[in-house]
């Protein structure tokens, strides 16, 4: 009789590696008085919002990861509700606490389905050290398992810091090699009327990446982690423009340096990630969907909302099964060493 081999492989985790949390109706509240009030001292806490209220938040977040088949969701703060522009510094640095906050108590509440990765106090022009003391606390105390990283605290409001690959961040950059946490490059609010709150991440991402890579910050850092969100801006679809400028240069082939960062799959569209799946390689890109968020809108021509990706990456014809598991489990995985499964 002839043995039938069974496949006995358990099917993959759906690892939603960037998602932000839903603001329960009391964060609003002390985000007003906040900013109304400038930070002054009787407002040097990080508010209050009831257990109940962080429940109820939270659970319209897993409705929505039962309703598309997501395992766990890696939540970090809202990008553009982190002020970083608005003056003064007290002001987004005890907003950063307050979600930061929000984040931790959600992932306490809910810990089989949710992972943190925080906010960072940054502020306008100023050095990214004064970062570390939060990022520190939340990863060795709390648990985190990475960080946001805006390009541009300004918000369009002045002059942006100096590029990503520039010493100006270097005293960030040390001190995420050395807890072993990777950046998600996520640019926040925007103040300029041409630049709307999308485009202003396709551009900090393209302009990120192109700093990183003409700096050779990965020379410097090279255990450093980070990851470009929304399929690495616009630089996978203008390929042959900075494959001809890295020749030019007499620099490395654009395409190994870009394989040495990672990306994630909130472009929304089929062929925008076959076209980063076979730019960038499987193995570099996270499966995301930032659910609830920008991309929560109804297609008319599949009936399912635009961000809902898992059917997506499945009907990718030229992906194996063992592709599909390391781009909604592996990858993430294998880069968020913090990570644990229980």
């Amino acid at each position: 009789m002839q043995k039938i081999l069974l496949n006995t492989q358990e099917p993959p985790l759906i690892i939603d590696s960037h998602a932000h949390i839903v603001v329960p109706p009391e964060s609003y509240k002390f985000m007003a008085e906040l900013v109304a009030n400038r930070a002054n001292p009787k407002l040097k806490s990080s508010g209050s919002v009831p257990d109940a209220s962080v429940r109820t938040a939270a659970e319209s977040i897993l409705k929505i990861m039962d309703a598309v088949g997501t395992d766990i969701q890696f939540l970090s703060p809202r990008p553009y509700m982190q002020m970083h522009s608005i003056k003064p510094a007290m002001v987004p640095a005890l907003w950063t606490r307050h979600t930061n906050d929000l984040v931790h108590r959600t992932v306490q509440m809910f810990p089989t389905r949710f992972r943190g990765v925080a906010g960072l106090p940054q502020y306008r022009d100023e050095s990214p050290a004064n970062c570390i003391e939060e990022l520190r606390f939340r990863v060795t105390e709390q648990g985190f398992i990475g960080c946001l990283l805006n390009p541009d605290p300004t918000e369009g409001d002045g002059p942006p810091p100096p590029g990503l690959g520039d010493e100006f961040w270097f005293p960030l950059y040390e001190e995420l090699c050395r807890l072993d946490v990777p950046a998600l490059i996520h640019s926040a609010g925007s103040c300029q009327p041409r630049e709307s709150y999308t485009l202003k991440f396709i551009n900090e991402e393209s302009i990120g990446i192109l700093s990183v890579i003409q700096e050779g910050l990965l020379k410097t850092f090279p255990k450093l982690k980070l990851i470009f969100p929304h399929g690495g801006g616009a630089i996978p679809y203008q390929m042959g423009r900075f494959r001809a400028w890295s020749i030019r240069n007499g620099g490395t082939y654009f395409d190994d340096d870009l394989k040495k960062l990672h990306f994630d799959t909130t472009t929304y569209d089929k062929n925008a990630l076959e076209l980063l799946l076979k730019t960038v390689g499987v193995d570099r890109v996270l499966f995301a969907t930032e659910k609830p968020g920008t991309g929560s809108a109804r297609d008319p021509a599949s009936g399912r909302d635009i961000d809902d990706l898992k059917p997506v990456i499945e009907s990718i014809e030229f992906l194996g099964e063992q592709d599909r598991r390391d781009i909604f489990e592996c990858n993430c995985t294998r880069l968020y060493s913090r990570f644990r499964k229980d």
